[in-house]
């Protein structure tokens, strides 16, 4: 399975928790799940960021950070725009300890999305 997270968690940041949690469901249930934050959706992956989110989602402090490691220990592969992560300020250069513990991060854009659609019998988008 493909889930792509591309909404502005300004915005709605209960979509992108609820796309968090059912990508950890999907995997919880055996399918085999890569997730791909695009857009401003990539603010999701920094650890200062997703730590101050649940105040604004109405979940007990963890609980975003929680679906997010759950999503690194356990998703097949966690990949973000190189272009999106541009626009918050961020390359691979200079990412060093801005992103959740444990990442293993696939740096990408639109050739990897697409194959990761092709790729998968279903994809998902919040």
């Amino acid at each position: 399975m493909f889930f792509k997270i591309v909404t502005d968690p300004e915005v709605d940041p209960r979509k992108c928790i609820v796309g968090m949690a059912c990508a950890n469901q999907a995997i919880n249930d055996g399918h085999n799940v890569n997730v791909f934050f695009a857009s401003f959706g990539v603010k999701l992956l920094q650890s200062d960021y997703i730590s101050e989110l649940d105040a604004r989602v109405g979940t007990p402090e963890g609980f975003c950070l929680g679906i997010l490691k759950e999503l690194v220990k356990n998703a097949q592969g966690i990949y973000c725009s190189t272009g999106s992560q541009a626009v918050v300020g961020l390359t691979p250069e200079n990412s060093d300890g801005m992103f959740v513990e444990g990442l293993d991060l696939i740096w990408s854009g639109p050739p990897g999305v697409i194959q990761l659609a092709a790729n998968s019998e279903v994809q998902m988008v919040y």
